[in-house]
């Protein structure tokens, strides 16, 4: 694309001097009187940017009568804009002004009687904002001969309305980048302790692009990115404070996707946090400048990086990206603002059939966890999986722990009720941890399944991977001392951290012994073993084991348990805006879909299951109902493994039934106040233990206090029976404990 280099130059208190270059010949010159450049500024900030936060919409009509007045002022009487028409691959225009106020005119509305430029089929402009007076990056840098390097980060801390579906936006673009394949690492833990260690680990350079997703502010010390501490509270991040977090690792692009990213008060006194990054040493930033909704900003990104990954200019993907919108009818397309050092726009990396061009290496992780019998995927796939961001950041920082520390486990395992997606969470985790290999075991593993791992894993290099057959077959050897050599730090897998997964782990590696259950026979001598060789070795692998139930430790290892809880209304929402027949567009009846959804109670499998359910054509209202009504009956059985909730003590059975008339995850002491209602004399702790292990009562953590709290999905409750005097009693005992706990300013006399 041409470039053209507009300047605005401040020459004294009072008189302005506009200055046109594109590269053929000596800039052309215009004075200006600084009192109508400020009358421009302010007819924007009143009209435009006011408006805009006042209505939260924009009129077409109005947009093209300021995009023509803004065409009109540079292209003035020496018809400077007129030649930009005869660039038919349109034209780069670079504004510099060291007039902050008018640095924020939303250029991107320049418009003629035909149309806005920036979105024009032929000859579009690409208005971009200069920061400085040097490019960071050379005119010739070379693009990378590989897949598109992308770090997103999403931040969505607790409390901050509303909650954006950034699993959507991580989906789309994966899917627009499919064809030629990115490389996709995403920074889980949302904070900026986190942004620093990844950019850290990967190196200088590693990256592309920066992808930072969430809610931003304007506050009195300028803009503000959302961002999360450790316990997923909100923290607010100054452009300052990222560019320390990234301490001069700079990508070629970073895109601060959030509301007043591109932004200013005050009319634009205060540098946007865009350009402030740019001064900070970012070659290219994107920004929004105005409140933009998450359908808009994901489709934006999804369009722009599919046309990086395909070996695309930057400023080429760049129309493409505001066209996308513009042919979208979203009322945002003119909110995206690009912030330059000077950087050139080019491609990145190449297009997909460069000869030599590297491809990714890392396969699905939702494709290693097959079904035994069928080989299809157990799991959701890394597009469709919703929610659980509390549970994954607490899950990968158990993961992460060096061994050594106090607190550092072995392995991982993930607990709960059937169909909550454990193995969909094994499977997240997995993708979050893309530096470690994976072997992945579905049901019963014994000593030859395990001789498996020399086919899961890739090895180094073939003399390892043989070398570590060998070694698994030696069985003059104890299993421990085998499974420590080859985690050694000069063994086969010493320089090669991986995740040994056991999926399904109830199934075949569990035994019932006096009601809880134990490793059985074969698992007791492979789990231990391995856990020990990790310890002994400060290995950074680690296991990870899905289990419907618990069991013991084995001695002189540590174990770490995260217990799943059902979806959050949010994240079922999310989950239901994937689903083909209960998503709230469908064309199905609107109360048969939301039968499905209260039957299904926020479990992601019987959601799945439902949603097949209610698509069935051959059947009528009725029969859908009864369909509806048999399969969260079987799904019910199924979850209670075989009659499991009939075999328990009956006190046992009684606290569930008190505990099921609250419909929200609540403390300990509320369970215990709630059961010793009905049962005063009852000692509710191991009864609690019990039914946690058994996975008949949900075990979360609060994301606010660390606590533990507990559930009982609305699934078992047809199977929990109380007479009405028991349920009086039971809400009465309910009410009193959470009032202390949950009303924080309670009104006199309530």
């Amino acid at each position: 694309m041409k470039i053209v280099d507009v300047e605005i130059f401040e020459q004294t208190s009072t008189y302005r001097e506009l200055r046109l270059s594109d590269g053929d010949g000596p800039p052309v010159t215009r004075g200006m009187d600084a009192a109508a450049a400020q009358a421009l500024a302010e007819l924007f900030d009143r009209d435009y940017r006011q408006g805009a936060i006042a209505q939260q919409v924009f009129a077409s009509p109005q947009l093209k009568a300021l995009g023509v007045r803004l065409f009109d002022f540079l292209d003035g009487d020496q018809r400077w804009l007129a030649p930009l028409s005869q660039h038919p691959a349109g034209t780069v225009l670079r504004v510099t002004t060291g007039d902050a106020r008018l640095r924020h005119l939303p250029w991107e509305l320049l418009a003629t009687g035909d149309g806005y430029l920036a979105v024009a089929g032929r000859a579009p402009v690409l208005p971009v904002r200069v920061v400085g007076g040097h490019a960071g990056l050379p005119a010739d840098v070379a693009a990378g001969n590989r897949p598109l390097r992308v770090l997103f980060m999403a931040t969505s801390p607790e409390g901050v309305e509303p909650v954006l579906n950034f699993e959507a936006e991580e989906s789309a673009i994966l899917a627009a980048t499919t064809r030629t394949g990115t490389e996709l690492v995403v920074e889980e833990s949302g904070t900026l302790d986190g942004l620093r260690a990844v950019m850290r680990d990967y190196g200088d350079g590693y990256f592309d692009v920066l992808h930072l997703s969430g809610h931003a502010t304007l506050t009195t010390d300028g803009p503000a990115f959302l961002v999360e501490n450790e316990l997923g509270a909100k923290v607010t991040a100054s452009a300052d404070q990222i560019a320390q977090a990234l301490d001069g690792n700079w990508p070629k692009l970073v895109f601060v996707s959030g509301c007043w990213t591109a932004g200013s008060s005050d009319g634009g006194e205060v540098p946007s946090m865009s350009e402030s990054l740019i001064r900070s040493g970012a070659p290219t930033v994107l920004g929004w400048a105005l409140p933009v909704f998450d359908t808009a900003a994901t489709g934006c990104a999804a369009t722009l990086y599919g046309a990086l990954a395909d070996g695309g200019r930057l400023d080429r993907a760049l129309l493409d990206a505001r066209r996308h919108l513009y042919a979208e009818n979203s009322p945002h397309w003119h909110l995206l603002r690009v912030y330059t050092d000077r950087s050139p726009l080019a491609a990145i990396v190449t297009p997909r059939n460069t000869p030599g061009r590297e491809s990714i290496r890392v396969r699905a992780a939702d494709q290693v966890f097959l079904d035994p019998q069928t080989g299809t995927s157990r799991v959701a796939s890394r597009a469709t999986f919703v929610g659980r961001r509390r549970v994954i950041q607490r899950c990968l920082r158990t993961l992460n722990q060096p061994t050594g520390t106090g607190t550092a486990a072995q392995a991982l395992v993930l607990h709960g009720m059937g169909g909550l997606g454990k193995s969909s969470l094994a499977s997240r985790l997995l993708e979050r941890m893309p530096t470690h290999q994976r072997a992945v075991w579905v049901g019963r593993v014994d000593a030859i399944k395990l001789r498996e791992l020399t086919t899961k894993i890739r090895f180094p290099d073939m003399d390892r991977q043989i070398e570590a057959g060998k070694i698994l077959d030696n069985e003059g050897i104890p299993l421990a001392s085998r499974l420590q050599y080859l985690l050694d730090p000069d063994g086969p897998l010493g320089q090669t951290p991986c995740l040994f997964v056991f999926d399904d782990f109830e199934n075949g590696n569990l035994d019932q012994r006096d009601g809880s259950h134990v490793l059985a026979p074969d698992i007791a001598g492979i789990l231990p073993a391995l856990l020990t060789a990790i310890n002994a070795t400060g290995s950074r692998s680690r296991v990870i084991i899905t289990s419907r139930y618990r069991f013991p430790t084995p001695p002189g290892t540590h174990i770490s348990v995260e217990s799943l809880e059902t979806l959050t209304s949010v994240e079922q929402d999310k989950k239901i805006s994937n689903l083909a027949n209960l998503r709230p567009s469908s064309h199905l009846d609107y109360a048969m879909r939301q039968r499905a959804i209260t039957a299904a109670d926020g479990n992601p499998r019987l959601l799945d299951w439902l949603d097949l359910i209610v698509a069935d054509t051959t059947l009528d209202i009725n029969a859908l109902l009864t369909a509806i009504e048999n399969t969260t009956d079987r799904f019910r059985e199924d979850i209670l493994a075989e009659k499991l909730l009939s075999t328990q003590d009956p006190e046992l059975r009684r606290m569930l039934s008190a505990v099921s008339v609250i419909e929200l995850p609540v403390p300990a002491e509320t369970v215990h106040a709630i059961h010793q209602a009905l049962s005063p004399s009852a000692d509710t702790g191991p009864h609690l233990t019990r039914a946690v292990q058994l996975g008949l009562i949900e075990e979360g953590t609060d994301p606010t206090t660390g606590d533990h709290r507990y559930y009982v999905t609305n699934l078992l409750r047809p199977l929990l029976p109380l007479t009405d005097d028991e349920h009086t009693h039971a809400c009465a005992a309910a009410a009193q404990s959470l009032y202390p706990l949950w009303i924080t300013d309670p009104e006199p006399g309530t």
